[in-house]
Formats: structure tokens, sequence, C-alpha cells
């Protein structure tokens, strides 16, 4: 069973609630147990009680919202630690979506968020439908993430010198990622960014009545995305893998519409820290240089979709 820990902000209490119940199903089935600072008895000390269930937990939610990021306590001190844990491993950061803020460039800007594609909870029709998705990537997590095992409890006059099943949890090691592997990702990837701009594009112009786009798909491995402000093109890109990206095994994105193969204006290289696989930018844009970074799926996807909308957002 793994731990849950929620880190979310007072004001957005209500939400938090909702969320439970829908993780309800995960609790009864023994997937997860669940812990938030509500469950702090009178008398209790807070810091240290909230520090303990947090440091013990596995899978930690940040509810995200302007509220959230505007907390001191749930910035610098929940969310701080939860991102050293995710990074050392021991525990998995779902970053939860709540409300529209600026949250991508938020220290966990770079992890996959929920519900799809990072859409604010609040912006669902059905806000119903988004706690199912979350509670479905809830699971998932939990599948993935280390569960220690709880050692057996014996009487005081009974206690055996070493019983068998324990363990320690710590078990984590680096790994090498085949040819196959990296390429799946790469593909798997270009898929995510091309429905990432497609997407973005009808909610763009869906909230704009005077936006129009234009999505494209060229070929099984190119598209381009098109933006035009009362009828003027103000933005344009296309994107693509494969053949002409100078050997580099890695998505290119050019600010041109038609794929020239020849030339890009920025490129993304898969990399891997010996856990994972991910994205690295060459770091060819000057607004925006992230060459040191290294970007998720939806991270990657939100680098190039913020290229490409900053001329429509400049204007």
């Amino acid at each position: 069973m793994a731990k849950l820990f929620f880190s979310y902000s007072d004001k957005d209490e209500d939400l938090r609630n909702l969320l439970e119940t829908h993780l309800a199903l995960l609790k009864r089935q023994g997937v997860i147990s669940a812990w938030y600072d509500r469950r702090i008895t009178a008398g209790s000390d807070f810091d240290p009680t909230i520090s303990t269930e947090l440091e013990s937990s596995q899978i930690i939610l940040l509810l995200v919202s302007a509220h959230f990021l505007a907390s001191d306590y749930c910035y610098e001190r929940e969310m701080t630690r939860a991102i050293e844990k995710h990074k050392d491993g021991s525990a998995m950061v779902i970053p939860v979506i709540l409300h529209p803020c600026d949250w991508h460039s938020a220290p966990f800007g770079h992890l996959r968020a929920t519900p799809t594609d990072g859409k604010p909870v609040s912006m669902y029709a059905n806000q119903h439908e988004a706690f199912a998705i979350i509670a479905k990537d809830v699971r998932e997590a939990a599948k993935a993430v280390p569960v220690p095992e709880l050692a057996p409890q014996y009487p005081l006059d009974h206690q055996p010198q070493a019983p068998q099943g324990d363990r320690s949890s710590n078990l984590r090691i680096k790994r090498k990622f085949d040819d196959h592997e990296r390429d799946k990702y790469l593909e798997d990837s270009y898929e995510y960014i091309a429905r990432y701009f497609e997407g973005s594009l009808q909610e763009l112009s869906k909230r704009n009545p005077q936006i129009k786009t234009r999505f494209k798909r060229i070929s099984e491995t190119s598209f381009s995305a098109f933006i035009y402000d009362s009828g003027e093109r103000v933005a344009q890109c296309s994107v693509y893998y494969g053949a002409g990206t100078f050997g580099s095994p890695g998505i290119a994105y050019s600010q041109s519409g038609d794929v020239q193969r020849n030339s890009y204006n920025e490129s993304l290289s898969v990399v891997d820290n010996g856990y994972t696989l991910q994205f690295k930018p060459l770091g060819m844009q000057m607004f925006d240089n992230r060459r040191g970074e290294f970007l998720s799926q939806q991270g990657a996807a939100e680098y190039y979709w913020s290229m490409f909308i900053r001329p429509l957002q400049e204007r």
C-alpha cells in the first residue's frame, strides 16, 4: 500500500475533499492510504507531524493553484522537500492543477501534471471527470513507486532475531537504456507533442473569437501549426524528427511552417539520468535558455508551445 500526502492551501480545501472522495475506492482496495493536515489531533505539534508524514509518503500530490503558489509553507516547506524526495527516488510528486496559474515556471513545472495535459480542474464542465482522471493517474503511480514492507509486530517477550521478509526499500539503482527504448520514447514523445499542439490550438481559438488556427500533419514524423489574429498570420512553426535532423536522435523545431529538415531553431535530444528518459534542449533560444535543464514529455511540449505562441503574446 502506497502512502499518499496532500500538499495544499486551506483555501482549496473543498476541492481537496472532493478529490479524496474520488480516491476512496483506491483506499478501500488497499492501493493507497492518504494523509492531510486535518488528521492532526488536538495537542499535536503541527510542524513535526507534517514533516514526519511527508517523509514517510511515497506519493505526494501538490494541489496547485494561485493560493498554493502564494503560500510560504506550501511552497518553501512542503513543495521544496517533495521535489527533493522526487529527485532521490524516495517519492513520486504529482502536480494536480486545480485552477489556472503560472505553474509551468515553478520548480515542479517539468513534471507530468494531472488532469490530462495539466488542464485545470476548475476548467472542466464536469469536475468529476477531472477527478476521475486524477484518480486513475494516482492508481498508476501507486503501481510504480517502491513501497516499504511493514515489519510484523511481536510482543516484547517474543522478538525473533531475524524475521523473514524484512528488507530495505532503498533498492533503486541506475540502469542502461537501449536503442529500442530510446527510439520508442522519441516516437511516443513526438506524438504527445503533436496532440498537445492540436489540443492547445483548438482551445486557443475557442477562447478567442478573433483567433483562427491551423494544425496539419505533413507526414508521420512532422506537423505544422499556424495562428491567425483577425486573419493575419502571426505565428507558425513545424516540428519533426527522424531523417534530416543532423543525425541527432531528437525532435526539432522550426519557425517556418514548411518542414525544412536541413535547418531548425531548436532541438530536443533524448538523454537519461540513469533512472528515466528525458529531453535536453540544445539551448538555441535566447529568450528561454534551458541548455542545462531536463524536460519530461509534457515539459518538452510546453517548451515548444511557449516558443510558438510567443509572437502572439508579444503583440
